[in-house]
């Protein structure tokens, strides 16, 4: 029992602290502008560009890409790789999915009603139907083996983990004041009540496709060798817990400066705790010089993005009407929201996957911690204890 409270007081300690915090910065309402309101809208926008704070971010940026492109740069010994595993034939369920993502790829992007009203549900069938594509890519190139195939129970928990895990970052995102917003949330036809099932049904998607992923990365023998020999690097658990505790109250207090928090601070709080009770984490992997499983955790939730941003761009651009995709949704990050490549992401807002890839993998392990559930992937690297 007491294992279990003390991984269990972090987390809630997290979810307190912003509202403890925001007694004091809003005295009028003790909560910030928008809060509760779901799904969330624009509250005020954000702080304009400012071309230091642009530099700053690209600077550090560029350290990252030639970390990820140059390893050997930063201490990592070239390693040769493993041999591929002879490909088999794709599974029949990587058709299915084939049909579900170009099909309702093109009902969302064409915004045509031909089908009705099916056209404002398109997003969760688009995504589930890439996540089957997504297995049926790492069951061909991993000998017939992949989460759907032979860990059928550890997809379907990630998805219901992935409900509450983007329910809560969605609450964190109240206390930054938006770093999104959905502004297509009054469709005419669609009842308030149907809009959020729509949004809960689409969060069981953003789990389970960040883990196809790794499961598809983990396939390339040349990637998992060229991180796997690095400097070993052991982080203190309690004082990543506890900064990460402290980011989040500031935040609350300096929404605009601090947006990045909402990266970091969760991931903090939750990666120290881990550590503090010594759990397996990508970052223990890191500790003895394996900085794969962290890496392409990260990558995977960076690739995943790229199509998150291009396919909500399409549902609403280059013509913003008729509004047909109550899930598309719109940046508010202040300083650093230009340059946008058909994505309402900025360039630099990129970066952000990054640690949200690792914070989807900790949520994952701590949360079967708690509750009892296996959160092995079926990866090599994952030496559980």
């Amino acid at each position: 029992m007491r294992r279990i409270v003390g991984l269990i007081w972090p987390m809630i300690a997290s979810l307190l602290l912003p509202l403890a915090v925001a007694w004091f910065v809003y005295p009028a309402t003790h909560l910030p502008p928008g809060f509760g309101v779901f799904p969330p809208e624009l509250v005020a926008p954000a702080p304009p560009f400012w071309l230091l704070a642009f530099i700053v971010v690209l600077l550090l940026e560029l350290v990252i890409a030639a970390f990820l492109i140059k390893p050997t740069w930063f201490g990592f010994k070239p390693v040769a790789p493993q041999p591929p595993l002879p490909l088999v034939s794709l599974p029949y369920w990587f058709w299915i999915g084939l049909v579900l993502t170009v099909f309702f790829l093109w009902l969302m992007w064409s915004r045509v009603t031909v089908f009705g009203s099916l056209v404002y549900y398109a997003f969760t069938p688009l995504w589930w139907g890439f996540i089957l594509v997504l297995d049926g890519l790492a069951y061909r190139r991993n000998g017939g083996q992949s989460l759907l195939s032979s860990r059928s129970t550890t997809l379907f928990i990630s998805a219901l983990v992935s409900i509450a895990g983007w329910g809560v970052f969605e609450y964190f995102d109240y206390f930054a004041l938006g770093n999104w917003y959905y502004p297509n949330v009054h469709i005419p036809g669609l009842s308030h009540a149907t809009i959020v099932l729509l949004f809960i049904i689409a969060y069981t998607t953003v789990w389970p496709a960040v883990f196809e992923w790794y499961s598809l990365l983990n396939t390339f023998p040349s990637m998992v060798a060229r991180y796997s020999q690095g400097p070993k690097l052991a982080l203190p658990g309690p004082a990543m817990m506890w900064l990460g505790l402290l980011l989040i109250g500031a935040m609350v207090v300096l929404p605009y400066p601090l947006f990045w928090v909402l990266w970091v601070g969760p991931l903090f709080v939750l990666s120290g705790t881990l550590i503090h009770k010594n759990i397996w984490t990508p970052f223990t992997a890191m500790a003895q010089g394996n900085w794969t499983p962290m890496i392409l955790m990260a990558l995977s939730s960076l690739f995943n993005g790229f199509f998150w941003e291009l396919w909500n761009f399409g549902s609403a651009n280059p013509n913003p009407m008729p509004e047909t995709n109550p899930n598309y949704w719109i940046y508010n990050i202040p300083y650093v929201n230009v340059i946008h490549i058909f994505a309402e992401m900025p360039i630099e807002g990129y970066a952000g996957y990054l640690p949200f890839g690792i914070l989807v993998w900790i949520v994952f392990i701590w949360a079967g911690q708690v509750l009892g559930f296996n959160t092995d992937l079926g990866v090599a690297g994952e030496n559980r204890r």
